[in-house]
Formats: C-alpha cells, sequence, structure tokens
C-alpha cells in the first residue's frame, strides 16, 4: 500500500468504479441493440448503492482538510477536479461534436458546448458535483453549522421527489447526504472496516441478508422510492466496506486496490474505449448482448489504466492526468503535487 492510503478504501473505489464503468457500458450496449441481456441484472442489483458509496468514500477524509485556508481548499477541492472536468469535457465533446452537429446544428452543438459548463456533461457528472459538495461542507462547518442539521436537510433532500430535469440540482439532492455522511461518520465506518476484519463470518451473513434484502426491492421495483432509497444507499455503502474490508483479509484481488487508487483515471477515460468496442462487438455480431456487455465493461476499465501507463513511461500527454504549474492557484503549487495523477 502506498504512503498515506487506506488499502480497503481502495479496493471499495476499485469496486464502485468498475459498477461505474459496467453501469454505462451495459446500458450502451442494450440501447444500441434495442434489447437487454444478462448483464442488465447485474447493473440492476448495483443501482442502489454504485453511486451513494463512491460519494460516501469521498467524503472520509475530508476531515483533514476542511480546516485549510480557504485558498488552498479550492484549489485542491475545486480548481484540481474543474481542470480535468472542462479537459475531459472538451475531449468527450470533440469526438461526439460530428454527430450532435448532424443531429442538430452547428449553432446548438456549440450552445451545448457551453452549456456542458453550468450542467455537467455526460459520464463526467461525478467530479462536477464533488467539488459542489466540498465548498458546501466546509462553508457549513466555518459558519458552524451544526453537522445533524447538515445531514438532516441532506436527509430530506434525498427523500423529497426532485426531479427538476437538471442534473446538476437532481443529483446534489440525491447524493450530498452521502458525501457528508462520509465525513461526519468516517471514524465509525472505518471502526467497521476493522471490525469486520474480525469477524468474518457475521459479516458474510450481513452480506448475505443484504443481498436479498437489495435484489427482492430491486426486482419488485421499490427500489427508487423515498425512504427506501436512501435506506438502500446507506446499507449497500455499508455493504461494500465490509466487501472491501474482507477482500483485503483475504489477501486477494490486488487490482481492484489499483483501479481504486487511480479510479478518476478510470473514470476520465473510460468512455472513448468503451464506445469503440461497442461498435466493434456489435457490428461483428459474435456474442451475445450480456457477453458483449461484458467484454466492453473490462476493456473500458483497463483501457485507462494502459494508457495511464504509457503516460508515465513516455511522460507524453502527462498533463492528461496530472494538473500543469498554470492550473494551480498563485501560490498553491508544489513539484510534489504536479507529479502526482488525479485523485
Amino acid at each position: 500500500m502506498n504512503a498515506g492510503r487506506v488499502d480497503w478504501v481502495d479496493t471499495a473505489k476499485g469496486i464502485c468504479i468498475i459498477f461505474v464503468v459496467m453501469m454505462h457500458s451495459v446500458l450502451g450496449v442494450e440501447a444500441a441493440a434495442g434489447q437487454t441481456g444478462w448483464m442488465h441484472v447485474v447493473v440492476a442489483f448495483a443501482a442502489p448503492f454504485r453511486m451513494p458509496d463512491f460519494f460516501l468514500i469521498s467524503g472520509l477524509f475530508l476531515s483533514n482538510v476542511i480546516t485549510r485556508d480557504w485558498k488552498l481548499y479550492l484549489d485542491r477541492k475545486v480548481v484540481h477536479f474543474a481542470y480535468f472536468y472542462v479537459l475531459w469535457m472538451t475531449i468527450q465533446f470533440l469526438v461526439k461534436a460530428p454527430v450532435f452537429i448532424e443531429e442538430t446544428s452547428v449553432r446548438a452543438t456549440v450552445e451545448l458546448y457551453f452549456l456542458s459548463f453550468i450542467e455537467p456533461f455526460g459520464t463526467l457528472w461525478f467530479i462536477y458535483m464533488l467539488p459542489i459538495f466540498f465548498v458546501v461542507s466546509k462553508a457549513a462547518h466555518d459558519k458552524g453549522v451544526p453537522w445533524q442539521l447538515v445531514l438532516a436537510v441532506g436527509a430530506l433532500l434525498q427523500i423529497a421527489p426532485i426531479h427538476t430535469g437538471w442534473l446538476l440540482v437532481d443529483e446534489f439532492a440525491a447524493r450530498f447526504v452521502f458525501f457528508y455522511a462520509g465525513f461526519v461518520f468516517a471514524p465509525q465506518i472505518f471502526a467497521l472496516a476493522g471490525w469486520a476484519r474480525e469477524r468474518i463470518g457475521i459479516s458474510l451473513g450481513y452480506l448475505l441478508v443484504w443481498g436479498l434484502v437489495n435484489g427482492t426491492l430491486v426486482y419488485v421495483g421499490w427500489a427508487h422510492l423515498p425512504g427506501i432509497a436512501l435506506a438502500l444507499g446507506a446499507a449497500g455503502a455499508g455493504a461494500i466496506i465490509l466487501t472491501s474490508a474482507l477482500i483485503v483479509k483475504w489477501g486477494r484481488l490486488g487490482l481492484l486496490q489499483h483501479f481504486g487508487e487511480n479510479s478518476i483515471v478510470i473514470y476520465l477515460a473510460f468512455f472513448f474505449p468503451m464506445a469503440v468496442t461497442r461498435v466493434i462487438l456489435l457490428k461483428l455480431g459474435i456474442f451475445d448482448i450480456g457477453t458483449t456487455s461484458l467484454i466492453v465493461t473490462l476493456v473500458a476499465s483497463v483501457s485507462p489504466m494502459i494508457l495511464f501507463w504509457l503516460i508515465r513511461r513516455t511522460n507524453i500527454g502527462w498533463f492528461l492526468f496530472r494538473r500543469p504549474a498554470w492550473a494551480y492557484l498563485s501560490g498553491t503549487f508544489s513539484g510534489k503535487r504536479q507529479a502526482q495523477a488525479a485523485e
């Protein structure tokens, strides 16, 4: 394990990023093919906890930085993600622009590009939302707002039927409570992971019961209902924490930890190999829809890691995953920080 990293946290992030890539890959294949495959069941099962756990994990270490001065905090938690969002949004947009122009017009395509600065674009909405969560959390902390009140408001927003059609508003309401819970309950979450390592049998029993309940509620169509969605998100996040702790205890599947260490790299770059692989496999028509979806998921997950490895070996294209000096706020840049990949 790298210094300053926690093995089960990275493993949890690895699980989550694979589920995220899987969701986009499977739904993309099924939409293009006009039919569903056996992988659809896996995506549906993971829906209640996939993003809640990702946001909860993202809030775990907030207590280490929330007391920083605003300038440094904004650089690390806002400018950092803004750089990668704008860069990769532009890359994705350039790839998709010909299709947009064909379907609409040049003017509408340009307008969509600029709209993407205020309405998250495509698969990149996660790193658009994170800076907003970081700012809201620090503002509440600095103003002395009781964490119980913030958490309660976040829970109410999640339960409320907020569907404005604006992804920024809707996803904030649906996800903030999990991010903030990761911050508030970090000590208890780390204690839970330690508890799981020492009580393997009980942990496996909990995971079995959780899996049955989660799967049943998804199957009967209740998983998205107010209150139930919040409970399933929390329970699923706990299940991923237990699973990650047990995997680390088992001493296997180190690849998940490696994926978790570089989860943002995968998140930023998986869209292109996903799209290319989908088109090729559907044209070949060799595999069924479920198997095609699985292959697309695997290629989309591994390809960014290969690209990242090549960049580190050649030092060509490093700006794709590292912020250059000019993208730091004045006085916050350091060579050590610049050498690190997107986090």
